[in-house]
């Protein structure tokens, strides 16, 4: 009893880690009362990074699985340095410019259930300026189970392929 007691208390930390809290997760999201209405529309060429700034892609790529219900494609908010920048949904893509430095990146799952609510991903971001990075929001539901969701850096060709295959999520809080 006591051995399972022992790696109880040392893998314990390990689940803690694999999905963060909202409150972990406060210095790179935005405020959790905020809530947002998206739309899509088709691909735009985007020019360059601005002067002295870099670039940052973020793509919903849950798919069209219908995760909630058939048809239904959740909202995932994101944030970066405490603020959000907007919102996706479905299989779409939102971007803005970052000053050069280090930057820390939230997705959460915008969701009346707390169950999927809480769920967040974070990443680090050291921006160079002229440059483009691309990340992609994934979410993974298990039949029956728990759900899990992704915030990876990709390499810029796949990012740049699934930005022209996606639509541009345009988004505003809710009122």
């Amino acid at each position: 009893m006591k051995t399972i007691l022992v790696i109880l208390l040392f893998v314990a930390p390990a689940f803690a880690q694999i999905n963060p809290t909202v409150s972990q997760g406060a210095g790179a999201c935005g405020p959790l009362n905020v809530q947002f209405d998206v739309q899509t529309f088709a691909s735009l060429p985007t020019a360059g990074p601005e002067s002295g700034k870099a670039l940052v892609y973020v793509v919903d790529d849950s798919g069209q699985s219908g995760l909630v219900a058939p048809g239904a494609f959740p909202t995932l908010r994101v944030g970066l340095d405490g603020a959000w920048e907007g919102a996706t949904r479905g299989s779409s893509y939102l971007y803005f410019s970052v000053d050069a430095g280090e930057h820390h990146l939230c997705t959460n799952w915008q969701s009346r259930l707390k169950r999927f609510s809480q769920l967040i991903a974070l990443a680090r971001l050291t921006a160079e300026p002229g440059r483009t990075y691309y990340f992609r929001e994934r979410i993974t539901v298990y039949q029956g189970g728990p759900a899990y969701l992704d915030l990876e850096r990709l390499d810029p060709d796949e990012g740049s392929y699934l930005v022209s295959s996606y639509r541009l999520s345009k988004s505003h809080s809710k009122k």
